[in-house]
């Protein structure tokens, strides 16, 4: 056989030697990045899923984990002064006139406490805490824990000018729990919470970011109320 022949054939050998590990080898590589994709997308699917159940946690601590806009604060003193106004004006009764005091004095203890999640005293507290607390020391009633708990006690207001002093009123400020936060309602729109971005303070319900997500009121039934 001539020599070149040899060579042909030799040379079509490797040719096809190299196509059949190339594509094994392209195959496995194949393979190897399919598996690869399965495995991701059940790490994917996992994570999802890891992060789905975050919706099921008891809301017993988890109230505005949403940052609050940063905020000037209001005076609380011309609110109580203000209010002392009305009440002359209006001739509202003694006992009464005093519970409102009470619960102005009580939030100012705690005005520029810092927030903390989950926390419940002078030292950190988050919003239903405040709201929980301040029910709690001024007038002896027990509030539920979560802003969301919270939201179904008592009578519903829809409207802010239906509110009343004491009132508690409600936020839509998370993704998966609603409400996200709560505060008190003290006249003028105004309402003390504890934010997130700035510890207990007062803000106004007139606030693009507090008036585009309300949600609306509780007032909370008690013979020593309001």
């Amino acid at each position: 056989m001539p020599k070149s022949y040899i060579y042909i054939i030799y040379i079509l050998i490797l040719i096809a030697a190299f196509e059949y590990y190339g594509c094994s080898s392209f195959s496995y590589t194949s393979r190897y990045s399919d598996n690869n994709n399965d495995e991701e997308k059940e790490k994917s699917e996992q994570r999802f899923s890891d992060n789905d159940t975050l919706a099921q946690i008891p809301d017993t601590l988890a109230d505005d984990i949403d940052e609050m806009p940063e905020d000037s604060g209001i005076d609380i003193t011309s609110v109580m002064n203000k209010l002392k106004l009305n009440e002359n004006e209006t001739d509202v009764d003694a006992d009464n006139s005093t519970i409102k005091e009470k619960m102005l004095m009580e939030i100012i203890k705690y005005l520029d406490t810092p927030y903390k999640y989950g926390g419940s005293s002078p030292d950190g507290i988050d919003c239903s805490a405040f709201t929980r607390t301040i029910y709690g020391n001024v007038l002896s009633v027990e509030l539920n824990r979560s802003a969301k708990e919270q939201y179904a006690q008592g009578i519903k207001i829809d409207k802010p000018e239906d509110l009343k002093f004491g009132d508690l009123v409600f936020f839509n400020t998370r993704r998966r729990v609603k409400p996200g936060h709560v505060g008190i309602y003290i006249g003028d729109n105004l309402f003390a919470h504890a934010s997130s971005k700035n510890g207990v303070i007062v803000s106004s319900l007139e606030e693009d970011y507090y008036s585009h997500r309300f949600m609306g009121g509780r007032r909370i039934e008690s013979d020593d109320i309001f």
